[in-house]
């Protein structure tokens, strides 16, 4: 099933390669149904997945490369499962919202359906050169997806994620082969939770900074965050939709399974440090989307923001606040990916995401400000939505060890609601701008990327139960309770 949900994407874009590029609906179509089978069957593991058991289920293991003991080895828990999900049914949405893509359209969704095979292959590798091949297979995909779909600075912003993700996987590389040789020439990421806790302090501090800086670029961590606003703002809309959702959660997930599980000592080294990032990227995240003017660079720095409450409740280093780390990435997932959805739909009509540019846009599109409503209003957290869940538990998870630094955190999301709050005012409220008196209401395209994302920041607003049952055995394990 693992391979089937991995590999369908990528079969999918082989055959779209094989198609005339004027066939556009056979091309759109292709994408669907790979898209489609991937999300299908990961749906379809819902049945058979013991939410009882930490243990690695669905495995499946091919020797690969012999002469130096890599395997083809998946598996997933209750740590990669539910991310499994969110990737192949983000994918689908964002795949909605490419409809609207008009150039180069054979191209856009061979690359689309490539980075989704890597994505996917992140979650569910289990040994380290499978998961690189993976990580890196990611890079190429959005580089062109940024760079030729994107906005007027669309090369910078490409150029610049590719050096910074290159630049840190180089690290990570290293950190990979160095846990290889000193595990006796093993790349098994399971046999190496075994063996990582005996080696000396030293080796694991080093080990786990080396892996760190490839990590802390995809998070994004403070310092190495510049990349990601100029990349939201020029990538096309579901692109953004993808990278928000998707590729972010990418790192924090690594941080979890390789550093901690792997390298537990020297990730407690890492903790005084990791907790004060989080701080940087809760706060600084919040007034930097404060400061924007631009709605699609203002989502963008909420992102930082938000996943900052996933490194804070890392390092409480307590079931909550794991729970609350994983729970985060997911409904930031959504959330934040029906942002873009909702930024993209204003710019498509008005051409400008500027928000002093409008007023009073809910007497004129009153679907689009509801949905605008409600995605921002979990965004900053409010209780009764699936924003609230996660963030709550992070803070519940950091309180008991790092009370200053949670204390200093609730800033962020003061200046979360502000930032929300007055967009909302400007763009939806007061007087109605009559220079946009033709603008038109959600079509139901747009209305069938975004609902769907709309019920769930509901659903598991009101009934989180579901989502953390899927994760909640693993996390304890892996905590020793």
């Amino acid at each position: 099933m693992l391979s089937l949900i991995t590999w369908a994407p990528l079969a999918g874009a082989l055959i779209v390669l094989l198609l005339p590029k004027e066939k556009v609906k056979a091309i759109q179509a292709v994408s669907f149904l790979a898209a489609g089978i991937s999300f299908v069957a990961s749906l379809a593991m819902l049945g058979s997945f013991d939410s009882s058991s930490a243990a690695m289920q669905f495995g499946e293991r091919f020797v690969w490369i012999p002469s130096i003991n890599v395997n083809y080895v998946l598996g997933a828990d209750g740590l990669s499962y539910p991310l499994v999900l969110l990737t192949t049914f983000m994918c689908l949405i964002a795949l909605v919202g490419s409809l609207g893509i008009e150039k180069r359209v054979k191209e856009y969704f061979f690359w689309f359906l490539v980075l989704e095979t890597g994505m996917l292959g992140v979650f569910v590798a289990l040994d380290l050169i499978l998961f690189y091949v993976f990580w890196e297979l990611t890079l190429v995909p959005m580089y062109f997806l940024i760079g030729v779909w994107g906005g007027p600075k669309k090369e910078f912003a490409a150029i610049k994620f590719f050096l910074y993700t290159l630049t840190g996987s180089v690290f990570m590389f290293l950190g990979i082969l160095a846990m290889y040789f000193k595990g006796g020439n093993t790349f098994d990421i399971m046999q190496l939770m075994q063996l990582g806790p005996t080696w000396e302090p030293r080796f694991q501090i080093l080990v786990f900074l080396a892996l760190y800086l490839g990590l802390a670029v995809k998070i994004p961590a403070a310092p190495f965050h510049t990349w990601l606003p100029l990349a939201h703002v020029e990538a096309p809309t579901p692109i953004s939709v993808i990278l928000a959702a998707v590729l972010l959660k990418m790192g924090v997930y690594g941080l979890l399974r390789l550093g901690f599980q792997v390298l537990p000592g020297g990730f407690s080294w890492f903790l005084p440090y990791l907790v004060l990032i989080a701080v940087i990227n809760i706060v600084y995240g919040a007034l930097c989307a404060m400061a924007q003017t631009d709605m699609k660079k203002m989502v963008a720095y909420s992102s930082v923001n938000h996943m900052g409450y996933c490194l804070l409740g890392i390092a409480g280093m307590t079931a909550a606040g794991f729970t609350g780390a994983v729970f985060q990435m997911v409904t930031h997932g959504i959330i934040t990916g029906a942002l873009f959805l909702l930024v993209g739909v204003v710019y498509d009509r008005a051409h400008t995401r500027d928000i002093s540019a409008f007023g009073g846009l809910a007497l004129k599109t009153p679907l689009y400000a509801g949905l605008m409503f409600l995605t921002c209003f979990a965004s900053l957290g409010l209780p009764g939505l699936a924003g609230f869940v996660g963030e709550f538990l992070c803070f519940l998870g950091a309180f008991q060890a790092w009370k200053w630094h949670a204390a200093v955190s609730v800033l962020g999301i003061i200046a979360t609601a502000a930032f929300f709050l007055r967009m909302m005012q400007k763009v939806f409220l007061g007087t109605f701008n009559e220079k946009w008196a033709g603008i038109e209401d959600m079509t139901a395209r747009e209305l069938v990327s975004v609902v769907p994302l709309a019920v769930l920041t509901v659903w598991f607003g009101v009934y989180p139960s579901w989502p953390l049952s899927l994760m909640n055995k693993t996390i304890s394990v892996m905590l020793g309770k």
